[in-house]
């Protein structure tokens, strides 16, 4: 990693408790975090590498606090979405094997930086269903993929919903054998690699995953079991817990049977929300990863500038990276303010900077972060993006929040640096090469295929 690299005539969005935006500023990074951030040029002598960022915007990188490990081999298959979910559940657990998961995740992270994610929250697995935590080796080939390209990244790892069958292959180079997955032995993987995982990489973090039950399926003793072994566990380690698909009423039931919630709680789309719901979010500091783009948004509404009106942590996520969207956050700060704006029939919804700091501090905050990411100031770790703004859609040079708010995407990065190490610069991977990384996870997605029976046109 570079100790020393200085960000020069940039035009700084902050983020920071002024949100303030400076003008032809400077941005000094030393051992990975910043330390010095102003306008005009930088006082005094340094022998930093020089970046020069005329004509583009400096931001914090990009957090997308809901997404899926796995989704990025999975694309374009399925007729239809319940197909897509079948077919994928079928991979996930009947063809894969830790190269899968580490191609996989190369080409999850590759996709990130080039779209300016810096970190990103990811179940391990096809959410709560088809978790692959039945031994450890498929998370720690995807973790140690993801340390090797240099992102930021909070992986959930947990149990299958219990009261269902679940059999996983797995694969040695010349056999198979078929495993019964278990909740509880799923749970004390995910325990070891909590533990194993707590201080290995500042950048890495494992965290644990639950599935989200609703009050019927919390009156069944196993069910009830499981769910406050998950959480003893979690509290025991002060870590955060993150739930995918709480939706009418869910909230509410897994507080009152469980007290589930407090602010490490991370949980996803949450839709239809009742009454009882938002008082349990409000009440517990519990955070919320919105995901405009995904298909629970289509089926339902989460009311995400009503929760931040009531005092809620609300961040944004992008579900992705299948069946139907990519890990463009920009993308999900425009697809955010239509959805909103098109239910209230008001434009001022989610104004640029709100929506900005949906994908930035809020981020941070969800995540239990913000004092280390999220915004460009002295002392926090150097996460940063370099927009290009010297192009058509971004022009004229006026008001850079509303222009990377409404009009810009992931495309329009130039440069992302995770912890003082540029990791993309000029658009291209610094110390990966793209094509190897493509060729690599179609290798991986070419054995999946064939493992699960799948005839897929290349």
């Amino acid at each position: 990693m570079t100790n020393a690299l200085l960000i020069e005539n940039a035009t700084i969005v902050t983020m920071d408790s002024g949100r303030h935006i400076l003008d032809r500023g400077h941005i000094l990074i030393e051992n990975g975090r910043i330390a010095a951030i102003g306008e005009g040029s930088l006082a005094g002598e340094t022998n930093a590498e020089r970046i020069d960022a005329a004509g583009m915007v400096a931001m914090p990188g990009m957090i997308d606090t809901h997404a899926h490990a796995g989704h990025m081999l999975t694309k374009g298959l399925g007729s239809d979405t319940e197909d897509w979910m079948s077919v994928t559940g079928r991979i996930y657990a009947t063809a894969t094997d830790p190269e899968f998961w580490a191609a996989e995740a190369a080409l999850s992270a590759a996709e990130r930086i080039k779209c300016g994610t810096t970190t990103a929250a990811l179940l391990f697995g096809g959410g709560p269903d088809i978790m692959r935590s039945e031994a450890p080796e498929a998370a720690e080939a995807h973790l140690a993929s993801i340390a090797a390209m240099g992102v930021r990244e909070v992986l959930a790892v947990g149990p299958n919903r219990p009261g269902q069958d679940h059999v996983y292959r797995q694969y040695t180079s010349t056999s198979h054998t078929d495993l019964v997955v278990d909740p509880d032995r799923q749970i004390d993987v995910a325990t070891d690699l909590v533990d194993a995982w707590a201080e290995r990489d500042e950048r890495l973090q494992v965290v644990f995953s639950l599935p989200v039950f609703d009050e019927q399926e919390l009156r069944d003793e196993t069910v009830y079991r499981i769910a406050c072994k998950v959480r003893d566990r979690m509290r025991a380690r002060n870590g955060l817990l993150v739930q995918d698909g709480h939706r009418d009423g869910s909230i509410a039931a897994n507080d009152a049977r469980l007290g589930l919630f407090d602010e490490r709680s991370l949980l996803a789309h949450c839709i239809d929300l009742t009454d009882a719901d938002r008082a349990v979010l409000k009440r517990t500091g519990a955070k919320v990863a919105h995901n405009p783009s995904a298909l629970m948004s289509v089926y339902g509404r989460c009311p995400a500038p009503e929760l931040m009106a009531d005092g809620v942590t609300v961040s944004l996520g992008t579900d992705a990276a299948a069946p139907d969207r990519p890990f463009d956050m920009f993308r999900n700060l425009f697809q955010a303010h239509r959805y909103h704006a098109r239910h209230f029939g008001d434009d001022a919804v989610l104004p640029p900077l709100q929506l900005l700091e949906m994908a930035t501090i809020e981020g941070a905050r969800a995540l239990m972060m913000e004092d280390e990411i999220g915004s460009l100031e002295v002392g926090k770790r150097a996460d940063i993006l370099l927009i290009n703004m010297r192009q058509p859609h971004l022009w004229p040079p006026h008001d850079p929040v509303q222009r990377i708010a409404r009009f810009a995407n992931g495309a329009d990065v130039d440069t992302t640096i995770v912890g003082g190490r540029v990791l993309m610069r000029g658009r291209r991977l610094v110390g990966h090469d793209e094509n190897a990384i493509l060729d690599r996870a179609l290798c991986a997605f070419e054995i999946a295929m064939s493992r699960a029976g799948l005839g897929v046109c290349s």
